[in-house]
């Protein structure tokens, strides 16, 4: 036999050995597996209470996941939630401003009611009268909240949304200034900061419209508090007669004084 015939013998060997051993390792492996179901097989049958363990665990664990299904199923963009509450369901309060908001304004009342009753819980922690912001909402927009001024004013409370941007992160971005409930809150921080600044409504309204150092404000403040003392009538109890709803833009050629300042700016900083 010549040296090349007794390699290819040899390498022939090696092959079929290699091969036989990875046979014999797979079957004792799976030998080993069948042995293993039907030893837990025999055990659960005959030990009951290891079965019902292991159910109960089992039911535990989709329990706990099934919120997680859930969430994944109802995270939706917050311009995608609809926005509406049964006015009969809010406080004797709430409803009565919402009732006469919605005949005012021409607005549904569910969706006006879902708004009074934001605007009283947000009002509540910013520690600002809800009659106020709802006044507000009504001169700024009408309760449109895809209204949109000249200048990028945008939504409800026509918050300058280039220049608060960062205010939306935490409600997905600044598409949400066209959301009702996430543009009244960002609205409030900038109201909020608005009143801090100036120390008073009066003057917080005032930066809000972008007038802080202007020579006036062409009635925009003195139309917000005729608002706000209506809705505060309107909230006792007392009845008020209609008057036309008369929107001012959040951007007016006002004449400005010797070296006017940013207000929007100045807010945002």
């Amino acid at each position: 036999m010549t040296a090349t015939e007794k390699f290819t013998k040899g390498l022939a060997t090696f092959a079929s050995d290699i091969a036989q051993g990875f046979f014999e390792i797979t079957h004792n492996g799976f030998a080993l597996l069948g042995l293993a179901v039907m030893f837990a097989a025999i055990t659960l049958t005959a030990r009951p209470e290891i079965r019902q363990a292991g159910e109960v665990q089992l039911m535990s664990w989709l329990q706990t996941r099934q919120p997680l299904v859930i969430a994944v199923a109802n995270n939706i963009d917050a311009i995608d939630r609809a926005t509406a509450t049964n006015p009969q369901s809010l406080p004797k309060q709430q409803a009565a401003v919402a009732y006469w908001l919605s005949k005012k304004y021409g607005v549904a009342p569910e969706p006006i009611s879902a708004l009074v009753a934001e605007a009283f819980e947000t009002g509540k922690s910013a520690k600002l009268d809800p009659t106020l912001i709802l006044a507000v909402m009504a001169i700024e927009s009408g309760f449109n909240p895809f209204a949109q001024s000249s200048v990028g004013a945008q939504g409800l409370m026509q918050v300058m949304t280039k220049i608060h941007s960062d205010k939306y992160e935490g409600f997905g971005g600044k598409l949400a200034a066209f959301d009702p409930i996430a543009n009244l809150r960002v609205g409030v921080k900038v109201l909020r900061d608005c009143v801090n600044r100036a120390g008073s409504v009066e003057g917080g309204l005032k930066l809000y419209v972008g007038a802080g150092n202007m020579e006036t404000d062409n009635g925009y403040t003195a139309k917000v508090i005729a608002e706000h003392n209506r809705l505060q009538l309107v909230s006792s109890g007392r009845i008020t007669p209609f008057t036309s709803p008369q929107i001012v833009p959040v951007s007016l050629p006002i004449k400005p004084v010797e070296a006017p300042e940013n207000v929007a700016s100045y807010v945002a900083s």
